[in-house]
């Protein structure tokens, strides 16, 4: 049976704001927890108006705090915005608060624009190829101390974090073979190159302390309803969102709209197709039908499943239709 989880942007809707976005989010990870949900993992983005998981390592602490079992992780935590050691100390903190539940996923990208990163005074002229060097780092901050070791985290030194490594890209695939670590590839939004990346992460996996074999966690859009209509009435809001980031207006999380594809351009339908191409949208038969297509493809270890539905309650029972088809999933 392939396992489950979620992953959350917080989203902030129209008539909403962060306070809600959160207690929203709260309220999907403890009914996840209760579906049998494996994981929970918030993302970081900065400066959108539309996301509310911006200081991820605090969300993460809210969730964790709320729930009980569910893992709960970041999907993932930018690391080029990042010194390692402060990553370390903040997910040691996590782990210590938390014992056995908190995952770290790193990525390469600054999850937003260049001015932006200005503003968290990154430095706009550091070569991506660092980020390999990077993650090592961050992994010796957990391992045992050694002699002459002039640096610690506190929390963090000794503790046991999965780390997961981040993609859309090759690039993320071939460090977490090389690496040994679990491989979450962003084919909810980036799924040109997913089944490439997947079969150079399983060919070239190196067994690690942390995993014996490759494992390979997949995001996955769903929407699911009581009908077909209903799902794709839900949809729209993704859809919209979708559309405004390629647009250059970015913003928060509309309403959903009828017959919204139709009023769209031949390019931004294709726009949409392409981006959404790994995508489950209906009642309970067809997003059945499309996720086992998709774990047929791709026989994916996980399904990571993000669904940004602007109606909290219609969110949550798309997830909860989601969590009655597990066990027919295989």
């Amino acid at each position: 049976m392939v396992k489950l989880a979620v992953l959350d942007l917080s989203p902030i809707t129209a008539d909403g704001n962060a306070s809600t976005s959160l207690k929203n989010s709260l309220s999907l990870a403890q009914h996840t927890e209760k579906w049998g949900f494996n994981r929970y993992w918030l993302a970081e983005h900065h400066n959108m108006q539309g996301i509310a998981s911006a200081a991820t390592a605090v969300v993460i602490g809210h969730i964790a705090a709320g729930t009980k079992t569910i893992r709960v992780g970041a999907g993932g935590i930018m690391l080029p915005n990042h010194a390692p050691l402060i990553i370390a100390e903040q997910f040691g903190t996590l782990e210590a608060l938390f014992p056995n539940r908190i995952d770290l996923g790193l990525g390469r990208a600054p999850g937003t624009d260049q001015i932006t990163a200005h503003a968290m005074r990154r430095n706009l002229n550091a070569d991506l190829d660092q980020f390999p060097t990077d993650v090592v780092e961050l992994m010796g901050y957990f391992g045992e101390p050694h002699a002459g070791q002039k640096i610690h985290a506190v929390p963090g030194t000794g503790l046991n974090i999965p780390f997961w490594i981040l993609g859309s890209s090759l690039f993320g695939a071939q460090l977490a073979a090389s690496l040994g670590l679990p491989y979450a590839f962003a084919s909810h939004f980036a799924p040109e190159q997913m089944l490439n990346a997947i079969a150079v992460y399983r060919e070239r996996f190196r067994p690690s302390a942390q995993l014996s074999k490759p494992y390979v966690m997949l995001g996955y859009n769903v929407f699911a309803a009581d009908t077909d209509a209903q799902a794709h009435y839900l949809a729209s809001s993704m859809q919209r969102a979708f559309v405004n980031l390629r647009r250059g207006q970015p913003g928060k999380l509309q309403p959903p709209a009828d017959n919204y594809l139709a009023q769209l351009s031949a390019s931004d339908q294709m726009l949409l197709q392409q981006i959404m191409s790994y995508s489950a949208i209906g009642a309970a038969h067809t997003v059945q039908r499309e996720m086992q297509k998709f774990i047929d493809l791709t026989q994916a270890d996980e399904l990571m499943i993000t669904s940004q539905i602007y109606s909290h309650e219609a969110r949550l029972h798309s997830y909860e239709i989601v969590s009655s088809l597990q066990s027919q999933l295989s």
